[in-house]
């Protein structure tokens, strides 16, 4: 008999905030635990997984109900689930956390090879982080989890190994097979995934707890709710249970789209279930997709754009002007119920930006983890304040784009030289200046004095990052920066009531 070893629910694994891994029990008892901790792929897999024992512990029929519950309710119905199910939660034994026995036909790989931030191969180390590290049990048990939805794509998955008769997704026509698909939780790129946050973990994950009602009104999951895949874990890629967790909405939250177990030297490892994309109506509710135009269009992780740039996008279903609307279900379910039981939530964004070639995904150059936080005033949700907030950023997006970039590349044009480097380092420092003062922007966009007043620090991060990229030492210089320097009085005007612009600044990407 395999010995039962390293129960999540009682062994600290977790990584929390200020106070390190603690275990399932912990979460669900200690009221005082902030946030969790990890990278911004952890954290996801992680809340994902909070929310997936949540759901099964306790899924309210409507808003009445979850309301009644509240987070101390729900942390009861979790430690009330978890003991009930406390065999299942074993990461070594007879029935493995989130693990299949049977996938041991498939090749073994080393624990680094399968970690996006590890360098393995041919592969240049350029930091100590890149460099594979001994993982003990805790670190495993992420690993797992982490695994199950942000599983890079590639020739690391021994699709060989096929569990279910019949079964075609890991073959191609000519019998051989194929590399393994990205994990539906990163997708081509890296999916930027969006959560709220309360005051403290466990109103958090109860914050954003759908009911059975939401559930319907998002029309695409077939099964509903579903049921958790560590109660019944599928026997192969498209038995009964792999199907159903494609139509549910525990399918998104734990997609087993990798087959694996654990062993000493690695782990054995080959493509799980498929999930149905975002082009095909589906997508994780944490995740932001434009479905108005003719082609969906998915938001993406943006090195080059920081989360709290999209936030706009992001709440795009407040908007009764525009057309181009975004849905996010764990945003537009979660934001306007929780405003009426908090003063202040937070809308935390995050994920992985990876690149690809030939069907393998890496992460390299500019790729990387990314997240913010960004709180929201609760009192003041609504469409006037989200147009006030949409206009304002529209008006910064001008400012980079065509005063502060225009206004560099000219200086440069002056002096007849290539000044598009410049241009662009001086756009990023305005972004990053702005982003200190962003809060208060968010805080203070139904009040017009607040906005006026920040418009004249925002005015005077333009100046600063032309400043500093358009220098006047020489005659020539002075006589270009002269000619060149920004006007901004139009921006300084009183008038800053929101405009019938498109917002330029909130395009979303795509593939």
């Amino acid at each position: 008999m395999i010995e039962n070893r390293f129960n999540l629910i009682d062994e600290p694994w977790i990584p929390v905030v200020d106070v390190g891994r603690v275990s399932l029990k912990e979460i669900f008892t200690n009221s005082k635990l902030k946030a969790l901790g990890g990278n911004p792929v952890q954290k996801i897999a992680l809340t994902k997984l909070l929310l997936a024992i949540a759901q099964s512990a306790n899924t309210p029929d409507d808003t009445q109900a979850w309301s009644e519950l509240d987070s101390d309710g729900l942390a009861k119905a979790c430690l009330d689930y978890l003991e009930k199910w406390h065999d299942r939660f074993y990461l070594y034994g007879e029935q493995p956390f989130l693990q299949i026995s049977a996938i041991v036909k498939a090749a073994v790989q080393p624990y680094g090879a399968v970690l996006p931030e590890i360098a393995t191969g041919n592969t240049t180390v350029h930091t100590q982080i890149q460099q594979e590290k001994t993982l003990d049990d805790a670190d495993k048990a992420l690993l797992v989890l982490q695994l199950m939805g942000f599983a890079l794509g590639g020739k690391k998955t021994d699709n060989t190994a096929v569990l279910t008769d019949g079964y075609q997704g890991k073959t191609k026509p000519d019998g051989k097979a194929m590399t393994g698909k990205p994990g539906s939780s990163i997708g081509f790129m890296g999916f930027l995934h969006n959560f709220l946050q309360g005051q403290n973990l466990q109103s958090s994950i109860w914050l954003n707890l759908f009911t059975h009602d939401q559930i319907k009104q998002m029309r695409v999951f077939e099964t509903g709710l579903g049921q958790a895949p560590w109660e019944q874990m599928p026997t192969g890629e498209d038995d009964e249970v792999a199907k159903s967790l494609r139509k549910s909405l525990m399918g998104r939250l734990i997609p087993l789209s990798r087959f694996l177990l654990l062993t000493d030297a690695g782990l054995h490892y080959s493509e799980g279930i498929a999930h149905a994309g975002y082009k095909e109506g589906m997508s994780d509710p944490s995740v932001s997709v434009n479905y108005s135009g003719k082609d969906p269009k998915a938001i993406w992780v943006d090195t080059e754009k920081r989360p709290w740039r999209m936030l706009t996008a992001l709440l795009s279903f407040m908007s009764t002007q525009t057309k181009d609307v975004v849905t996010s279900p764990q945003l537009e379910f979660g934001l306007t119920r929780g405003a009426k039981h908090s003063d202040q939530i937070a809308i935390w964004s995050g994920g992985l930006r990876v690149s690809s070639n030939a069907g393998e995904q890496y992460v390299s150059g500019s790729d990387d983890f990314l997240e913010s936080s960004i709180s929201i005033p609760t009192k003041f949700i609504g469409a006037t304040w989200f147009e006030h907030l949409q206009s304002e950023m529209t008006e910064l997006d001008g400012l980079a784009n065509k005063i502060v970039y225009g206004c560099v590349m000219a200086y440069y044009k002056q002096q007849l030289v290539d000044g598009s480097n410049q241009a662009a380092q001086a756009k990023n420092l305005f972004w990053q200046l702005c982003e200190s003062r962003f809060q208060e922007l968010v805080n203070g966009a139904e009040d017009a004095q607040q906005r006026h007043a920040l418009r004249k620090v925002f005015a005077g991060f333009v100046y600063q990052a032309f400043e500093l990229y358009c220098p006047k030492e020489t005659a020539r210089q002075l006589d270009a920066w002269a000619q060149s320097r920004p006007n901004l009085s139009k921006y300084l005007s009183q008038q800053t009531q929101p405009s019938n612009l498109a917002p330029a600044a909130e395009k979303v990407a795509e593939v």
